[in-house]
Formats: structure tokens, sequence, C-alpha cells
């Protein structure tokens, strides 16, 4: 038997993939211990628990731990380890709903595809964003993201898949909530600051949209920053205006082939660091932010980038 250092943890979030994750574990883990040896395994049980088990993982003296489900599983395994103070590799084995930072690494959708690249060892060190807002109750917290933060439509969104049936899942749950958060999404008018390296500027924008992206695809496969780099220690910014809702739903439809870039009242533009606060406030409620893939409240908050801070066996 190996000793805990030398055994991968999986952490495991069963409800992922609309609850086949858990169906399907059992013959799945016989794959996974064929290809990578004797394995610990961890399932979480509610929202926020992948943070507690792999931070324990840590403790436990586990070199390499994966998420095996969706991106807001991997979200909360990398938010542990970075909290634990990076002290471990991070792995992927994706069974979720979306699967966009998966995209962005290249893995095919496959399972011997993701045991092929763990059990081959490469590791690299990829940027890492970290966010201060404020919670539901006014208090002050923090988060890591390895993919993207979106504020405005993509926070309605992501809510409206949380709240869809299990049985829809990839672009239709996407779809689903598109066209419900687009009944309701409002115009932001942003109040920024902004760091790029020794550059600074406040400026205003207006928008249905921003992103702050580490990873290039989000949404279940929109591609809204091909250019982004996850190790060049700076984030693309996309930002999404229009003069209706009509004109967004169009510009909206452009980014899964990255054509949304060339299209009026889009902007782009890269920074370390970003502070976004709305200056009508009468719509907070309905410009939310998206954080991996998940609901994290409002604005205002403050992003920067961490370079190179987290090593990724990918």
């Amino acid at each position: 038997m190996l000793d805990v250092p030398g055994r991968p943890l999986l952490i495991v979030n069963p409800a992922s993939g609309g609850g086949k994750t858990g169906k399907n574990f059992d013959s799945l883990r016989g794959t996974i211990g064929d290809a990578l040896g004797p394995v610990r395994v961890a399932f979480t049980e509610a929202r926020g628990h992948a943070i507690e088990l792999t931070k324990q993982g840590v403790a436990d003296g586990h070199q390499l731990i994966i998420a095996v489900g969706g991106d807001g599983t991997f979200h909360e395994v990398v938010n542990g380890v970075m909290d634990a103070g990076g002290k471990a590799r991070v792995g992927l084995i994706a069974q979720g709903t979306g699967g966009d930072f998966r995209k962005t690494l290249g893995i095919d959708h496959r399972l011997d595809r993701y045991l092929e690249v763990l059990k081959a060892g490469r590791t690299r060190a990829i940027d890492v964003g970290r966010v201060r807002y404020r919670d539901a109750d006014g208090s002050e917290s923090s988060r890591w993201f390895v993919n993207i933060l979106s504020a405005g439509m993509g926070g309605l969104v992501d809510r409206y898949v949380a709240d869809s049936p299990g049985y829809l899942t990839g672009k239709a749950a996407y779809f689903g909530a598109s066209v419900r958060a687009l009944a309701r999404c409002a115009e932001g008018r942003l109040n920024m600051r902004i760091e790029n390296g020794e550059e600074k500027q406040e400026r205003t924008l207006r928008t249905y949209m921003i992103a702050i992206c580490n990873g290039r695809f989000f949404g279940g496969g929109m591609k809204v920053a091909p250019m982004a780099s996850l190790d060049d220690g700076k984030f693309e910014v996309v930002s999404i205006g229009a003069s209706s809702k009509l004109a967004f739903a169009i510009h909206a439809q452009k980014i899964y082939d990255g054509s949304h870039l060339r299209a009026p009242n889009v902007e782009h533009f890269q920074c370390t660091k970003i502070d976004l606060a709305l200056d009508n406030t009468d719509v907070t409620d309905r410009f939310l932010n998206d954080v991996d893939g998940e609901p994290l409240g409002g604005l205002p908050i403050h992003v920067e980038i961490h370079p190179r801070a987290l090593t990724l066996q990918a």
C-alpha cells in the first residue's frame, strides 16, 4: 500500500452531471484505480464541502488532489488548495454540465483522456484570480478562481442553471437559463479602477455583461476570450454592451465562435487588477456575479491576478 503523500485524493461530487457521477462512480473507480493505482476517495455532501475536504487532504499530506465533478467542483478544489497555501497539485476528471475549463486545457471529454493526462504526470504552473466581495449578510469575503468571473447577464444565467431540472445538461440547461435571464437582465453603469502592471486608470462603462478571463470558455462552451492564456499573468476583460436587449442577444450568440469581439459595443482590454462598482444601484439584484460557473453575490468587487500560483497536473 502507498503512503498518503503518494496516494491521489479524489474529491467526488456525486450530484454532478445530473447525478450520473454518483450512479456510475463504482465503475469509474475501478478504471481510475487501474490507471493511477491506489487512491483515496472523499464525497461531497453540499455546496462548499469540497473546499473543506481539500484543505483536510492537504493537511493529511496528499500531493495530488483530483476533482471529479463539474466546473464548480474543480473551483472548490482550487479554493481548498489555495487556502492551504498552494501546497498540492490539482487534477481534473470532468463530469459536470459545462466542462468549460477542460476546453481551455484542450482535453477531450473522455475518461481515458483524463486518466492519460493524469498518469503522464506533467505539471504546469497557472495563474489564479482572487475576488474580494461582500456576502449576502454584508460581510467581506474572497474566493479564488482559475477560469472566468463575469458580472451581469452571466450571473443571472448561472443562477437559473442551478435551478434547472436534473435532466437538462450542457447547452440545453444554459439555453433555457439564458432565455429566462434575457427577459430580466439589465444594463449596468460600471465605475472601474483598472491596473495593468504600472498603468492605472479610472473609467465608466455601460454593459450588459463583463467577463474577467483567465480561461477562454464559459456558459457551456461560449468562447468569450479566445486570446486568454492561463499563465501570462494577465486577465483578458471582455465587455458586451448593446443598444437593446435584442441587440445584446444577437451579440451573445456570436460568443460561441468568438466573433462577438468584432461586434459594436464590445470592448476588450487587459489588466492585472480591477475594481467594479455599480453606479445604477437599482439593478444590483439583476447584475450578479458568476465565478467559475458558481453564483457569488454581486458588485462591488475587487479582482487581482496571482501569477503561476497553482500547480496543475494536466
